[in-house]
């Protein structure tokens, strides 16, 4: 079975695809409310997965990266930012080691622009960079009863968040749980897909793409799109406080005012968890306005909720948040807390 089938599998079973990504199984407004309540199963085919190979492979990612490749260790797995010259982030990858290779996942439409990018700095260096899209499904669990169902298929499940476990037919991801519901990534092979989600859906409720963001959401993850590229600093979206910069690791692309930035204390805006009780979408690098009407911020990522409305991270300045409402369009922005803390006066 290839990637193609699969997606085809998933469409006889109720999915609607938009874009290679699996919108939802035909009640959108029901998906987001099992999410919040029960377990869920959801096709992750939006976020491409980059497998870096070769003998120079962690030597030449150690270079471009703002995290510490040699921690990868095949049991464990961060997040890190690829910068610009400038310091600027244009992609966000949560990565990991597995079988002698890195692999680094980030959203599928800048995946063709990261791999070209990347290649270009390979130079001589021993290091191949390939897209395993055809080749491993990845899907999401997540709910109250989310360990126990992984242990009905698998014998050793991670139980730590941000650790691997690679048994015969899959590897499991422990991701940060939501509100008591524990949450994993499971990567596993086109024809291993299909029996595996057969048996989960038993159990788990299948979910689209906009129920993952809402987890990823609330978990306060970032992400970087087309339109948001270049624009942060990784400080700007939490980079430092989800561990996914090290400061000890030498040098980068960008990494002196990444630097500079911490060592300096100048981190003057960071992103907040905020609610809009909007029918209309926000989107990625939508700007953000203080009761003045001046601009101070933008839209990171955005997913519906339970309750109506869409929650948001919000990238503002600092003094702009504090000072009072934050505005998209006409909407205000309601904050909500995030599950680490920014070391500010988040009331």
């Amino acid at each position: 079975m290839t990637a193609t089938q699969w997606q085809s599998y998933l469409t006889a079973h109720g999915a609607h695809i938009e874009n290679d990504a699996v919108m939802d199984f035909g009640q959108p407004s029901q998906e987001i409310a099992q999410t919040a309540q029960s377990n869920t199963l959801c096709d992750l085919s939006h976020l491409a997965l980059l497998e870096i190979d070769g003998a120079d492979a962690v030597t030449f990612l150690q270079g471009q990266v703002t995290n510490d490749v040699k921690l990868l260790n095949g049991h464990v797995a961060h997040y890190t930012g690829y910068c610009s010259p400038k310091g600027r982030l244009l992609a966000l990858f949560l990565a990991f080691a597995h079988q002698g290779h890195i692999h680094l996942q980030l959203p599928k439409p800048i995946a063709e622009a990261i791999t070209k990018r990347l290649k270009m700095f390979v130079m001589r260096s021993k290091v191949t960079i390939s897209d395993n899209a055809d080749r491993i499904i990845k899907l999401g669990l997540n709910g109250p009863q989310a360990t126990p169902l992984l242990l009905e298929h698998f014998s050793d499940v991670p139980t730590a968040p941000y650790t691997l476990s690679t048994l015969e037919n899959a590897t499991l991801l422990k991701l940060p749980s939501i509100d008591g519901h524990d949450r994993y990534q499971i990567l596993t092979t086109v024809d291993f897909a299909t029996s595996l989600w057969d048996s989960l859906k038993q159990k788990a409720s299948p979910v689209g793409k906009p129920c993952w963001d809402w987890l990823e959401i609330n978990a306060g993850i970032p992400e970087i799109v087309a339109s948001t590229q270049e624009q942060f600093v990784p400080q700007m979206v939490n980079l430092d406080l989800l561990n996914a910069i090290n400061f000890k690791k030498g040098c980068y692309t960008g990494q002196e005012i990444v630097a500079r930035t911490h060592y300096l204390g100048s981190v003057k805006r960071r992103t907040f968890l905020m609610h809009i009780a909007s029918e209309q979408v926000p989107n990625p690098n939508d700007k953000l306005l203080d009761s003045n009407g001046a601009e101070v911020g933008q839209i990171v990522r955005s997913a519906p909720t339970i309750t109506g409305g869409f929650d948001v991270l919000a990238e503002l300045r600092i003094e702009a948040q504090q000072a009072g409402t934050v505005y998209w369009q006409s909407y205000e922005l309601t904050p909500k807390p995030l599950p680490y803390s920014l070391g500010l006066d988040e009331t």
